[in-house]
């Protein structure tokens, strides 16, 4: 990229529609301000829209008459000077204004990402905020649009925001014991400050960490996997959730063999929904791969929809708690806790239509009491009945995963945040290794600290620490 430059691109989106946006950002702006517009940019009025015909500065033929504004530098997106061109959307048009831009002197089209990235480098947005903006632009549920927004605010940019200045004051201290604390212009106690504020951070950094990875799965979709054995209604359950058909059900076992992936908002959290090959012993070697892959998205999965068909229920149905836990400890990941892998799961009991209603009340009367066992759902995917309640559960459950975006803390949207993090972590825990072997390599753990948290926000800098020095501790004065 070449910030001498003026980019320009179509930013409301290809494809008919009723208004387009050009925008236009870089030292020409001014130019196409007045040889498209005909208006002066010393006397056009900022951030204000002005109808004007829009002409070809060659031949001056007019391309359409629409709104034109005009966003000095520094007060822009970009922080340059910038022109927004609103025309009609038609292809002609966007065409003709596009081609009469790219004739203009030291005027090209932008790149992707372009725009966004010379925000970041005027200092408008950090890496976290540009992150957030990527987010927005597409997220595809009500709560991804609420975490997106939170992000591209700065609520998570500030948070790293403040822990940098906080490492950058324990790192300016370190740094001024060792360079004057011979000529006793440091006073008493500054290092036992910086060790508690060292800990104090250290233990914010890694519960930041312990989030449960509830941001990336909000943005990324929570992975949700039907599983159970063959027949037990798991390609009806997946059409049902979609309303439409999207695996093929039938009454031979074994219909489904490969995973049968479709994205879902539930309750305007982003899931995507896996529909898996029935487990079994099979001597089908197609088959037998189906199973190995469904075995594998369950190992993966963030909530598992354990499906069972409840006419395979003990007759006795004081025996079903100990039934189903038996059957879970089969389906769920082997490697796991139990218990864990239980937390991530939800009983699902379909053909409750092939019940008596005097069964159906004894087994919701016995699943209530069974503590052991995860939430639990009798239902018919044939009928419906059920179904309402199996959603609740459902909604409740993927909530759990993701968290509320709005509350607390702001949470880890990128799998790039958790390493810059991991590794803060242990150059601050290299810190507390140094402290009082070598204080030149304590300070360094520090410096890497500070280094992993300006990655995340894209900004660091070794002024600033002299700056504290100076101003903390009014050396050479």
């Amino acid at each position: 990229m070449c910030d001498a430059d003026t980019i320009f691109a179509l930013s409301s989106g290809h494809g008919r529609c009723g208004v387009a946006v050009v925008r236009v950002s870089g030292p020409a702006s001014g130019l196409v301000l007045s040889s498209m517009a005909g208006l002066a940019h010393s006397r056009t009025v900022p951030r204000t829209a002005r109808l004007r015909n829009i002409t070809d500065p060659r031949s001056q033929e007019l391309l359409d008459r629409g709104l034109v504004l005009w966003f000095p530098g520094p007060h822009s997106f970009t922080g340059e000077d910038s022109v927004e061109l609103h025309i009609h959307g038609g292809t002609a048009v966007i065409t003709g204004v596009l081609q009469a831009l790219g004739r203009l002197p030291g005027v090209r089209p932008a790149e992707a990402g372009e725009f966004t990235r010379r925000a970041f480098h005027a200092g408008k947005l950090d890496l976290t905020e540009v992150e957030g903006l990527g987010d927005l632009i597409h997220a595809e549920t009500e709560v991804q649009r609420r975490q997106a927004l939170r992000q591209m605010a700065g609520d998570l940019g500030q948070l790293y925001h403040d822990w940098s200045q906080r490492l950058i004051r324990c790192l300016a201290h370190v740094e001024a014991f060792i360079d004057f604390s011979e000529d006793e212009l440091i006073e008493d106690g500054v290092l036992n400050q910086v060790d508690s504020s060292v800990s104090q951070l250290q233990a914010e950094v890694e519960r930041h960490l312990q989030d449960g990875r509830r941001g990336e799965r909000l943005r990324g979709g929570v992975q949700v996997v039907i599983a159970g054995v063959t027949n037990a209604g798991k390609s009806s359950l997946l059409n049902v959730l979609c309303q439409r058909p999207v695996a093929i059900v039938s009454p031979i076992a074994g219909t489904t063999r490969d995973v049968v992936e479709t994205h879902l908002d539930i309750g305007g959290f982003p899931v995507q929904l896996s529909d898996t090959a029935g487990l079994r012993d099979t001597p089908d070697t197609v088959e037998r791969e189906g199973v190995r892959r469904a075995m594998e998205r369950v190992e993966l999965a963030d909530l598992t929809l354990a499906v069972l068909d409840s006419t395979h229920l003990p007759k006795e149905h004081q025996g079903v708690p100990g039934f189903l836990l038996g059957h879970l400890r089969t389906l769920l990941p082997a490697g796991e806790d139990l218990e864990t892998a239980l937390r991530r799961c939800l009983l699902v009991l379909n053909k409750s239509d092939l019940l008596s209603e005097e069964q159906v009340a004894s087994l919701q009367s016995i699943l209530s009491q069974a503590a052991e066992l995860p939430p639990a759902c009798l239902l018919s995917c044939r009928t419906g009945h059920g179904m309402d309640h199996f959603m609740g559960a459902l909604q409740k459950q993927v909530k759990s995963l993701c968290g509320d975006p709005l509350s607390g803390a702001p949470s880890l949207t990128q799998a790039r945040h958790r390493a810059h993090l991991q590794q803060c972590v242990k150059a601050l825990g290299q810190y507390h290794h140094y402290r009082d072997l070598d204080l030149a390599l304590a300070a360094e753990g520090v410096r890497r600290a500070l280094t992993s948290l300006g990655r995340i926000t894209g900004r660091v800098g070794a002024e600033e620490i002299l700056d504290i020095i100076f101003r903390d501790f009014c050396i050479g004065k």
